[in-house]
């Protein structure tokens, strides 16, 4: 591969969310910010909206990994769970034995016991559920029920969602009214500006141990930019791919002819028609052209 041609000590642009690369751009700091304010105040479900590749489960990730002491941390990566199961992994996480025969009132009567204990420790649970939108229906009734265990002061189970704009689709049904009602926080995760962008990648390359000059000069950075539209996980493997092609030129830094290849390479990206350099100079003396023609019409008229 491409690390010691480059100077790195680790692959840069992965795709798995290791929280080592974790920088705290615009987007992501605010959101970090939203989720520490509702907790602090104790509200019962958050939410945290944003498209494919925005970033989602390492922020999650990063969420948990600086969780303040007084916090016990879920983390439900399959949203494919029925209310039972997520009973079973409440349960589980909270270190209560489950007898195979226990039905689910009774099991439930258990989980609010234990986080009522938990109050008394001045400690409460949190379950973070990534990709949220699709879990079932009963799931998600199961969620807001579980939010109704309260003492007069506290919330004892606090709930963040992570998830696509479908969740939000799916909240404004009738039927899960009364959970998109108990959601009091809520950020949109947007994608990266060009400038962003730049220090996103930087970031990553710097963090894999790389020491040189830039590897992507502000076109390349550019031309990746506007094909991945922003989106950190389309950055990742585009940038993934310009390093491919240019190793195997040899090349020393990234090209703008390596990273055309990776943007061709790569699907659900924005293609750009690559225009050569002399129609750049073409077009302004054409509209020049045009301009002297039309004023010459207007006084022949």
């Amino acid at each position: 591969m491409y690390l010691e041609h480059y100077g790195l000590a680790a692959l840069p642009f992965t795709l798995t969310p290791d929280t080592h690369y974790f920088y705290e751009l615009t987007p992501h700091a605010e959101a970090l910010e939203v989720l520490v304010a509702a907790l602090d105040g104790g509200e019962g479900i958050i939410k945290v909206i944003g498209e494919v590749g925005t970033g989602k489960t390492l922020l999650c990730r990063k969420m948990m990994n600086q969780l303040a002491p007084q916090y016990v941390g879920l983390f439900l990566p399959n949203p494919y769970v029925s209310a039972h199961e997520i009973r079973h992994a409440i349960a589980t996480c909270l270190k209560i034995k489950i007898d195979s025969e226990v039905n689910q009132a009774s099991l439930t009567q258990a989980i609010e016991r234990s986080l009522m204990r938990l109050n008394e420790q001045g400690k409460k649970l949190v379950v973070f559920i990534d990709e949220a939108q699709a879990l079932p229906d009963e799931t998600l009734e199961a969620i807001r029920l579980f939010t109704n265990i309260e003492t007069e002061k506290d919330k004892l189970i606090q709930v963040v969602l992570f998830g696509q704009p479908e969740l939000d689709m799916r909240l404004r049904q009738s039927k899960l009214r009364q959970l998109q009602q108990r959601v009091v926080f809520s950020y949109q995760l947007r994608p990266l500006t060009f400038a962003e962008a730049k220090l996103y990648i930087q970031h990553r390359l710097k963090m894999s141990g790389y020491q040189g000059e830039p590897l992507f000069n502000a076109k390349t950075v550019k031309l990746i930019w506007r094909a991945s539209r922003g989106i950190p996980r389309l950055l990742n493997i585009l940038c993934h791919k310009a390093l491919i092609v240019s190793y195997g030129k040899g090349d020393p830094l990234i090209s703008i002819a390596s990273v055309q290849s990776a943007i061709a390479d790569t699907d659900n990206v924005s293609h750009y028609p690559v225009w050569p350099k002399w129609l750049y100079f073409l077009i302004p003396l054409v509209l020049f052209e045009c301009y002297v023609i039309f004023s010459w019409l207007r006084g022949a008229v």
